[in-house]
Formats: C-alpha cells, structure tokens, sequence
C-alpha cells in the first residue's frame, strides 16, 4: 500500500508542529526550518513555510502563490470530541464553527496556527 501525504502551508513550522502534536502527530522528519514530515497512522502530514522557498512555494501559472488557509482540509476521528475542544481550547486554538451535531456523528472546525482547518471528528454511537 502506498502512503499517502497531505501538504498544508504553514506560517511557522515549530508552531505547527506543536499544534498538531496535540492531535496525536509525531514528528517523522524535519531537515531544516522550513519543512517537517508528521504522521499519524496512515496519514503523513507535510508542512512547508513559504518563506523557506522549494518546490511548495512556487507560484502558480495565473501568478497566485501558496498560502495558509482555505476550507479544505483533513479529518481526524476523535474517541471525545467535548475533551478534545476543551483541551484545545485550554491551549488557545481558534475555533472556526460551533460544535455540529450530525446523524453520522459530531464534528467541529479547529484553525492551525496558520488557519489550515482541521476536521474534528466523533463517529455516532
């Protein structure tokens, strides 16, 4: 089985690396200042800064340049959701939605310190 991996652009590596460490990732590999590879399970997570340069921060051909944010993003199921936000919360995450109760279970958008979002995730009983 290949991996797969899921690159977000990140104002601050070391920023990013402890919020996510929060949810469960390890650091897998970080050559410099710029980049880091986490994992979780199956799931690699790369963060690049743009400011580091390489491949990740090139432009695209309209002109437009790689930035945090957007509404895309990865979901991570979650055992306890209410104890996974209130420890986030604790730590000074920015939330973007309320709690959604939903049929197939509950989740809620939690912002990376550079405003990649983050699906959290708790599957219905």
């Amino acid at each position: 089985m290949s991996t797969v991996s899921v690159r977000y652009i990140v104002d601050d590596v070391e920023e990013a690396i402890r919020f996510y460490g929060r949810l469960g990732f390890e650091v897998e590999m970080q050559p410099g200042p710029g980049f880091a590879i986490l994992s979780r399970g199956e799931l690699r997570l790369l963060l690049n800064a743009v400011s580091a340069g390489g491949g990740a921060a090139q432009p695209a051909l309209d002109g437009s340049t790689p930035e945090p944010g957007g509404w895309s993003r990865i979901q991570i199921e979650v055992a306890d959701l209410a104890d996974r936000v209130d420890k986030l919360r604790a730590a000074g995450a920015g939330f973007r939605t309320e709690l959604v109760r939903g049929r197939g279970g509950d989740q809620i958008l939690v912002d990376d310190p550079s405003g990649n979002a983050v699906e959290l995730f708790q599957p219905a009983a």
